[in-house]
């Protein structure tokens, strides 16, 4: 088959980048990486991460974190403007953030802003906006927080805080879906079911991008995205990992292949508020008799390795050690009995909502073979929907990092009164460890206090780590800026053709 030329499908102007569905355009509203891939494209925000994450300035210049870690202080670029030549100013980061925190609308990732004074009561709907810790000052953005937050200006990175126009934030229009004011590198400028086609914004802090038009391809026609790439239908797609070990060794598509790096985690959690495992017997239990790293092994699902701790590797801060419960049958089998479960017996039914994980079938053999625990598998339509509302005993997520920091695998999934802790685990010196992680900039002190809040997780046994995966991808020779830094997201601003 007759190879593209290099410049790429679509010419030296244009790119074909494959791209999933969003499910929404409204930054605040994103709740999963592939909408998320998108509306970073629209609304920039104040930090970013570079392809070796390392946090840079984006719409800040530079930023100041106050001794005690309680405030930041945000130092806007001067002369921002929005796509349509208006002003982007402090007071449009302030309304923008403070959407996350609506109590008639509340941001997916809200659990990223708790930290932030009067946050959690403003997210309860028991004060108004302007008690948020969140304050134009002087052309500045000042952020106050209840715990110490040296994270902060790597939290803000995440697309959930790109800032978008006073008509969106103060009149509450909804994003339209073409042509929107963006804060970002593009816009929308054509949408059908098969394609979103972006237009560069030539204002853009950074400067025009160097590629005019984007073309983000969502269907390939019952295709294998492999062979889009292979007629030049996509310049740069995800494919998967069975097809990855096969193209390293194809001589034309082979120098074309990428490994993604992901920030990424698959773990098992338990609703900790009713019986059998609001007792932490019976989570032990679990955690004993299930031998975690050998079911990730029998799956032998692609790209997939077991997970040895909550926090990734390549996170920085992550330490070394393993964090799984020990595999026991023996102890599992003598704290289920002082729970009051002897063999299983007089335990209720159990439910385990595995959410599309492959996992979930070992598991539950397992728990049958060394506790006499019976699981019953369910897939539910809406996972999501089901673990806000009623979650299984049993349930099954996967995430990936907003930011490359352990507190997001931490107190973002498991924090106490966390949007994104279904289980609803709380634990008071779980969280004084993370306080402390947060209040220092010394990266020792701070992975010691992390491992703390590990510990705890270990014994407590409110999760499971289950597994890590990098991902793949094909990208055209002589398309630059492609790659991917591990939080799932090209910055398309950044892609040229090599000359």
């Amino acid at each position: 088959m007759a190879r593209p030329d290099a410049a790429g499908a679509a010419g030296r102007n244009e790119a074909k980048i494959g791209a999933t569905t969003p499910a929404t355009l409204d930054p605040a509203a994103a709740g999963d990486v592939g909408t998320a891939a998108v509306t970073a494209q629209l609304f920039e925000s104040l930090t970013t991460f570079d392809a070796n994450l390392v946090l840079r300035p984006a719409l800040a210049t530079s930023w100041d974190v106050a001794a005690d870690g309680r405030r930041v202080v945000f130092h806007l670029r001067p002369d921002l403007t929005f796509s349509d030549g208006t002003p982007l100013t402090a007071e449009d980061v302030v309304g923008s953030w403070l959407r996350l925190v609506d109590p008639a609308a509340p941001s997916p990732l809200s659990a990223l802003l708790l930290d932030v004074s009067g946050a959690r009561d403003r997210l309860a709907g028991a004060v108004d906006a302007s008690k948020v810790g969140i304050h134009a000052v002087d052309g500045t953005v000042v952020v106050d927080l209840d715990s110490p937050g040296a994270d902060f200006p790597s939290v803000v990175a995440s697309p959930t805080f790109g800032i978008v126009p006073p008509s969106v934030w103060r009149d509450g229009s909804a994003v339209p879906p073409l042509n929107q004011v963006v804060s970002g590198a593009y816009s929308i400028s054509a949408s059908r079911d098969t394609e979103i086609t972006l237009a560069a914004n030539p204002r853009y802090w950074a400067g025009p991008p160097a590629i005019a038009t984007v073309h983000l391809v969502l269907d390939f026609g019952g295709r294998n995205p492999v062979a889009a790439f292979e007629a030049g239908d996509v310049d740069d797609t995800e494919i998967s990992a069975i097809d990855a070990s096969w193209i390293a060794y194809d001589p034309t598509l082979g120098p074309q292949l990428r490994q993604v790096p992901a920030l990424s985690l698959t773990y098992v959690g338990f609703d900790t508020t009713r019986p059998p495992f609001d007792d932490v017997r019976v989570r032990r239990a679990v955690g004993a008799a299930v031998d975690w790293s050998r079911i990730v092994q029998l799956a032998a699902i692609a790209g997939q390795v077991p997970a040895d701790s909550m926090v990734p590797v390549g996170i920085p801060g992550r330490g070394e050690r393993s964090w799984l419960p020990i595999h026991d049958p023996d102890a599992a089998r003598t704290l289920l009995a002082d729970a009051g479960y002897p063999g299983g017996i007089g335990l209720p039914s159990i439910t385990f909502g595995a959410g599309g994980q492959p996992y979930a079938e070992g598991i539950a053999a397992d728990l049958k073979r060394e506790l006499g625990m019976v699981v019953s598998i369910e897939d539910d339509t809406d996972h999501f929907a089901r673990l806000t509302s009623d979650p299984p005993q049993i349930w099954g997520l996967g995430w990936i990092a907003d930011y490359p920091g352990p507190n997001d695998f931490l107190g973002v999934l498991l924090g106490t009164g966390s949007s994104s802790n279904p289980g609803r685990w709380s634990s008071a010196p779980f969280d004084a460890a993370l306080v402390d992680a947060l209040a220092t900039r010394d990266p020792a002190i701070a992975q010691v206090a992390f491992e703390r809040a590990l510990a705890i997780v270990q014994q407590d046994v409110p999760v499971v780590p289950l597994s890590y995966g990098d991902s793949w991808a094909l990208s055209r020779d002589g398309l630059l800026g492609a790659g991917e830094n591990g939080l799932g997201l090209k910055r398309l601003a950044g892609l040229a053709w090599a000359p």
